[in-house]
């Protein structure tokens, strides 16, 4: 899915980026051009950074309880 129409960043770059350890839109947008011209796609980012930590911690949480 397209989630930046202005550069044609996918998801799945997105959440590279965010894997590799982006954990801000301007932090994605230095990494790959998403969310740097218009911003509509700003909150789409933001919403991909909390599912990927909200994510990380059940796996945390799984491993450590």
């Amino acid at each position: 899915m397209f989630v930046c129409l202005c550069t044609g960043t996918t998801s799945h770059v997105i959440d590279e980026v965010v894997a590799n350890g982006a954990r801000t839109s301007r932090e994605i947008a230095e990494a790959c051009g998403a969310g740097a011209d218009c911003g509509r796609c700003r909150h789409t980012l933001r919403a991909i950074i909390a599912s990927h930590l909200e994510v990380a911690a059940c796996e945390s949480k799984r491993v450590s309880g």
